[in-house]
């Protein structure tokens, strides 16, 4: 029994191995199908994505390609541009140059009108000064200058030009100089001359010594002094038939004093002056008087000073000093001469002086 039972036992076996290979075999035929469905399921998505990534590199070669050829496009109007604006800078460059240039030119044009409307304001300035102190010589009257000076002053303060302010200062010291100076009373210098000239024939020489003793006589005669009265009153004391002798011998004794005098003369030739020289003396004395009037009319003090003391000179050496009238024509010669040397026009020198370097451009 045991050994029908191994027998089917094997039988068995037997039969159940191929069916289990056939099994197996399948199994992996399954699986190779299944590999192979998966290999060629992944080849074909594969394929589908390196197509598409043909695809996407060939159209980013066409955009890269369009994009090149835009590129250039661009870049050729940037060229151009380029070109173009390189042109228009040098336009603008040659433009510029030619402005600057321009505006050298204008700059030097505003600099010489502004230096000719200077040079022109001080030449008008220093002509109006010059013009005022002739004015001011002529009349003696200080306000011809102090008008221009004062116009002088508001022209170049409108002009506002530094260069001026030099002939500015000048102004103001000439201008104080000016107001502080002594004006010349003319008319008071005429009158004196005037009635020094009326007295020129009154005035006694010093040979004219009879006429003095006659004229000292009936100015004792016109007008009774103390002494006279003394006089008198002696000859009253006397008797009666004793009083025109004294009389008599007073008169004779006054005559024999006047015949002969006795003095010192420094100058001979002012004795010896006979008529007609005294005549003519007369003459050259007023004709020096009234050459000092003139002078001070026309404003030449210096030769009105020289004829004054020419005048001086004459009345001293010809005229009796002892004389009051000869004493008052000479105290008023010497007032003349005095008011005559106080008496200077001032002179702008500051003004011109500053006028004639703002003109010369320093």
């Amino acid at each position: 029994m045991s050994t029908s039972v191994d027998s089917t036992g094997a039988a068995t076996s037997t039969a159940a191995a191929p069916a289990s290979s056939t099994r197996l075999l399948g199994w992996a035929l399954a699986l190779v199908a299944v590999l192979a469905v998966i290999g060629l399921t992944g080849s074909m998505l594969l394929w589908q994505k390196l197509g598409n990534i043909q695809q996407a590199l060939a159209q980013q070669s066409q955009d890269a390609g369009r994009q090149a050829i835009e590129a250039r496009a661009l870049a050729r109007q940037a060229s151009e541009l380029a070109q173009e604006s390189a042109a228009r800078l040098a336009v603008q460059e040659t433009r510029l140059s030619e402005v600057a240039l321009q505006r050298s030119q204008l700059e030097e044009l505003m600099q010489s009108l502004s230096r000719s409307r200077d040079e022109n304001l001080v030449v008008d300035i220093e002509a109006n000064v010059r013009l005022a102190q002739q004015q001011a010589q002529l009349t003696g009257s200080m306000q011809p200058l102090v008008a221009s000076i004062k116009s002088a002053q508001q022209r170049i303060e409108r002009a506002a030009q530094p260069r001026l302010a030099p002939v500015q200062r000048a102004l103001a010291l000439d201008l104080e100089r000016l107001s502080s100076a002594s004006v010349t009373d003319t008319a008071g210098l005429l009158a004196r001359l005037d009635e020094l000239l009326r007295q020129v024939d009154e005035l006694p020489l010093k040979n004219a010594v009879a006429q003095a003793a006659a004229t000292r006589r009936l100015a004792a005669s016109a007008r009774p002094t103390a002494a006279s009265g003394a006089a008198a009153g002696e000859t009253a004391d006397l008797p009666a038939w004793m009083a025109p002798l004294q009389r008599g011998w007073d008169a004779v004794k006054d005559e024999m004093r006047g015949l002969v005098r006795v003095r010192r003369i420094d100058q001979p030739e002012a004795i010896l002056i006979s008529p007609d020289q005294a005549f003519f003396l007369r003459e050259n004395l007023k004709l020096m008087l009234l050459n000092a009037r003139l002078g001070i009319l026309a404003r030449q003090l210096d030769a009105a000073r020289s004829d004054l003391l020419t005048a001086s000179a004459a009345l001293n050496k010809y005229f009796d000093p002892a004389a009051r009238r000869t004493q008052t024509a000479a105290t008023a010669m010497q007032q003349i001469q005095a008011h005559l040397n106080t008496v200077e026009t001032p002179r702008l020198d500051e003004t011109l002086s500053a006028l004639a370097t703002a003109a010369a451009g320093r």
